[in-house]
């Protein structure tokens, strides 16, 4: 379950709650949050005041979408076909989705809020004749608008680009990462033996405090192998619950867990995990996106094998002339699949990094495959364990609550990296 990010919310509700209104756009990658602040609003809120739509999954044709759209709505409005559907055609289409959109109100009159998830695949109605700048038309209509929206994208670059020239009202919101207390609460549940309450325990002195330690530290270590990202942060705390019920099945019922964040992320990364899956598929939505299919694989797997590389660099690698390299970044730029800093490119998602060196290949990876690309990514950014307090001489020192596959344990789980 996804933990509130309180200050994102209140962002959200401030900009609504402005006279005029502002037009919040969440923009944040593959699993960052972004449909279950819209849908926690619309709860808040209440389902007949506010309306959410997930814009990718109903933009087909115009017409298809207008019918999905108000069948589904709790504001009222006719969609006004006539005998051949509706009038117009998509163009017309078009024009009374705009209206819906702008004009309608709810039952009591007020204005309506719209929540539109990936506002940017109405893009998809520029292949229909008559409709050459529908994103364009869409944002100068809700910005002129009475109504209320918010906006969200997958697509950074891209949604910056647009809104670049337009109303002042838009106001960007770049979704942020979890933090350590985020996470921490995500996890806290693995932390309790099984059958025992959450606070039981707490007056028990060292060994409380050598647990709250390790939870902490727990919970920084999954922060900083995904990156944040909350999707990542949910596949990890269920693949930590599954791994540790299979180790207490071994010892006792009652036994507190022992925690492996590193075995748990290469059982994600397997080809049948989690973290396999939703990679493999944001890899290939991003790509389907752009232009340049197969040059832009190639260059991912040059830059997996090493980021940091220059345009040059990157050019003789991919033996394409500089030229038609920097078209190829420049696509991949656009769907945030890399980013350029100083004139040298890496992926915005170092765990897509990861997935590309482990499954662009021609044969799926092995165990020891896993094992050293994992490894390979996770100990440079393993958290430094603080050392704890000493205890007192009569009171014993708590042992680890987790260990970390393939590296050392010593002096109170303190792991040294050279």
């Amino acid at each position: 379950m996804l933990t509130p990010r309180l200050a994102l919310s209140r962002r959200v509700t401030a900009a609504l709650d402005a006279s005029p209104s502002r037009i919040p756009v969440l923009l944040g990658g593959c699993g960052s949050g972004r449909s279950t602040v819209l849908q926690q609003l619309r709860e808040r809120i209440g389902r007949t005041s506010a309306q959410f739509i997930d814009v990718e999954r109903i933009a087909t044709t115009p017409e298809r979408f207008l019918r999905a759209a108000t069948a589904a709505s709790p504001f009222p409005f006719a969609t006004a076909a006539g005998p051949g559907g509706i009038v117009g055609g998509a163009r017309g289409a078009f024009d009374r989705t705009i209206e819906f959109f702008t004009k309608a109100r709810s039952s009591a009159g007020e204005p309506a809020l719209f929540l539109l998830d990936e506002f940017l695949e109405l893009r998809t109605f520029e292949s229909f004749p008559g409709l050459r700048r529908v994103l364009r038309e869409f944002a100068d209509a809700i910005a002129a608008s009475a109504n209320r929206f918010v906006l969200t994208s997958r697509y950074t670059a891209r949604t910056l680009r647009l809104l670049r020239d337009l109303s002042s009202r838009f106001e960007v919101v770049h979704v942020p990462g979890m933090t350590t207390e985020d996470v921490a609460d995500v996890l806290a549940p693995l932390n309790a033996p099984r059958g025992m309450p959450r606070d039981a325990g707490s007056g028990r002195g060292a060994a409380a405090s050598g647990a709250s330690h390790d939870a902490e530290y727990l919970a920084r270590t999954v922060l900083a192998l995904t990156d944040g990202c909350p999707a990542y942060v949910r596949s990890m705390a269920s693949e930590l619950a599954e791994l540790a019920d299979q180790g207490r099945d071994a010892r006792s019922a009652a036994a507190a867990p022992l925690h492996d964040p590193i075995s748990a992320l290469s059982a994600l990364l397997a080809p049948a995990g989690r973290l396999a899956d939703r990679c493999g598929y944001c890899y290939e939505l991003r790509l389907h996106r752009a232009r340049g299919y197969g040059a832009l694989k190639a260059i991912l797997e040059i830059l997996a094998e090493e980021e940091g590389l220059t345009l040059t660099e990157i050019s003789h690698r991919m033996e394409r002339t500089p030229g038609s390299t920097k078209d190829y970044l420049s696509w991949l730029e656009d769907v945030d699949l890399v980013v350029s800093n100083q004139k040298r490119y890496r992926f915005v998602d170092p765990l897509l990094r990861v997935w590309v060196r482990l499954h662009c290949r021609a044969t799926a990876p092995t165990d020891d495959d896993l094992a050293r690309e994992v490894h390979r990514y996770a100990l440079p950014r393993l958290p430094a364990s603080e050392p704890k307090a000493e205890p007192p001489q009569s009171a014993p020192q708590a042992e680890p609550a987790f260990a970390m596959a393939g590296s050392p344990q010593s002096g109170g789980g303190i792991i040294e990296i050279d």
